[in-house]
């Protein structure tokens, strides 16, 4: 007899809820905290997107770095050049897509806004310790290349392709 599947007990279900609750919790406690720098959640998360990347993504990279939809992030990055927080550059790899690129307003606001965060995570690496926090993130990392491999596999025998020529993005050339 096959024991019945407890979506709330299953290691793997418990990870997942609790990464569900900690987002949750980031967003709300980011939107709080960058409000007065005019930002959003959405909006740093982006500029940080592009300030990790350092000379500037497409939106689909933007999107794939980050876990998010294009269209979601077009709606962002438009936000964001409405505010000069960002522009857009000719990309060498493909002529539509062009690449989003911090302006210096947009790398002060990026600049603010870590500053707010950082008391935050000094206090969570505090209360949880910096090296139990490296191992979760590590331990994060690798259950999202691991649930990727999955969805690839689970589309690869479904008959979907993964091939971005045939289903081209702004990214496909």
């Amino acid at each position: 007899m096959t024991p019945t599947y407890d979506p709330f007990t299953h290691p793997a279900s418990r990870v997942a809820l609790e990464v569900f609750r900690l987002n949750g919790a980031l967003i709300a406690a980011g939107d709080a905290l960058v409000a007065p720098l005019g930002l959003t959640s959405a909006r740093w998360q982006v500029l940080g997107a592009i300030a990790e990347a350092g000379g500037g993504l497409p939106t689909a990279g933007i999107a794939r770095n980050m876990g998010l939809t294009r269209q979601s992030v077009q709606r962002v990055v438009d936000d964001l050049s409405a505010m000069d927080f960002v522009r857009f550059a000719p990309n060498p790899h493909h002529k539509r897509a062009k690449l989003v690129q911090l302006t210096p307003e947009g790398a002060m606001a990026f600049a603010a806004a870590s500053a707010c965060w950082a008391p935050v995570a000094d206090a969570l690496a505090a209360a949880i310790s910096s090296p139990a926090l490296e191992a979760t993130a590590g331990v994060l990392r690798r259950l999202a290349e691991t649930l990727a491999q999955q969805t690839e596999a689970r589309h690869a025998l479904a008959g979907w392709t993964t091939d971005p020529r045939a289903h081209p993005t702004e990214d496909t050339p």
